[in-house]
């Protein structure tokens, strides 16, 4: 089970490194321009910046923690707070009708209680 937890952390961790840099280092026009980045219309320059620079730390807290065992609580902590994002992603884009990306946030989300599941829990990298 650990090695299936690695894994899914580690794939999440990818999810929100290419998030993370695409809402910090593109501009919003042209987030707002494709598909699934509608919503970045109508949210501020500094919103969209502030989700990219915490999905960055998502990336990095849902696997380095664990790699070099300096706090390896952050590993559960960040997938609880992906979980947050989450839940917003998908408020946002059920507003705009968007069933897709509902559905793809709420696997982003199913993946990250596992893994804040099997860490908190049976499978604590503490233990």
């Amino acid at each position: 089970m650990h090695v299936a937890l690695w894994i899914v952390a580690g794939l999440l961790g990818a999810v929100a490194l290419a998030g993370g840099v695409s809402k910090t280092f593109v501009p919003k026009a042209r987030l707002a321009a494709q598909h699934g980045g509608e919503w970045t219309q109508a949210a501020g320059t500094g919103f969209v910046k502030t989700l990219g620079v915490l999905e960055l730390l998502a990336a990095v807290g849902l696997v380095l923690p664990a790699a070099l065992d300096v706090a390896p609580v952050l590993v559960p902590v960040t997938a609880t707070c992906w979980i947050a994002l989450m839940v917003g992603a998908m408020i946002t884009h059920g507003r705009l009708g968007q069933t897709g990306f509902v559905l793809l946030n709420a696997v982003y989300l199913a993946i990250a209680v596992f893994v804040a599941w099997g860490r908190f829990g049976p499978w604590s990298l503490g233990s």
